[in-house]
């Protein structure tokens, strides 16, 4: 009878020792991601491209909520044709540092599927090459992506933005300075035509809508 008590005192103690780690899910555990973004359009011979890569780096600090930051790279280019020359030139080439804190919060849909909202703002400075425009811009953003664990480990990721407001300025080498403020849904917007000339990207908005990244959990 003792034996029996003491296999079931044991199994128990198993028992209530998993039931506790499970419901502190992720709580504690550090994240390194990397999410990468790339955006093409194309009018006449005219290519615009914007290409954005930032690492991210976080922990939970509760079972379903994640607080981190990321610092990454964007780069906004523009090839084709102009009046001056017959050859293809670089029209516009914008590079920028984009440090970007966020929180995100986690749901389970099933099994090793997650979804989750993310909240980030996102500042961001740099220059255009061709014109010595500065560029610096704050914003906030609020996106929405899935997140799916391969193993408890890794995790491939991705998201969308569903709405941003940002505020850029655009600072010339000479001439006076222009201030774009931008709200979109669904990283759809309106902006001032002088901020698409002046850089030449494939989108009013310096990030990309979309991005896929991949996941370290540790």
């Amino acid at each position: 009878m003792k034996k029996i008590i003491t296999l079931v005192s044991i199994a128990f103690i198993g028992f209530a020792a998993h039931a506790q780690d499970s419901s502190q899910g992720l709580k504690g555990a550090w994240f390194a991601t990397s999410q990468f973004g790339y955006q093409q359009s194309k009018t006449g011979e005219v290519k615009a491209t914007n290409l954005s890569v930032l690492p991210i780096v976080g922990t939970f600090v509760t079972p379903s909520v994640a607080v981190g930051a990321g610092i990454g790279y964007i780069n906004i280019k523009s090839e084709g044709y102009d009046q001056v020359s017959p050859d293809v030139r670089t029209l516009g080439n914008t590079n920028l540092i984009v440090i970007q804190p966020l929180a995100r919060k986690y749901w389970n849909l099933a099994g090793s599927l997650y979804f989750f909202g993310q909240a980030a703002i996102p500042v961001i400075t740099g220059k255009e090459k061709e014109s010595n425009l500065k560029v610096n811009q704050v914003g906030l953003s609020v996106s929405g992506g899935f997140d799916y664990f391969v193993t408890k480990n890794f995790s491939v990721e991705f998201s969308y933005d569903l709405a941003n407001f940002t505020s850029t300025t655009l600072k010339p080498e000479n001439g006076e300075k222009t201030t774009v403020t931008n709200f979109g849904l669904a990283h759809v917007a309106n902006v001032d035509s002088y901020y698409n000339t002046a850089l030449g990207g494939s989108a009013p908005n310096l990030t990309t809508p979309i991005s896929v990244g991949f996941k370290f959990i540790f």
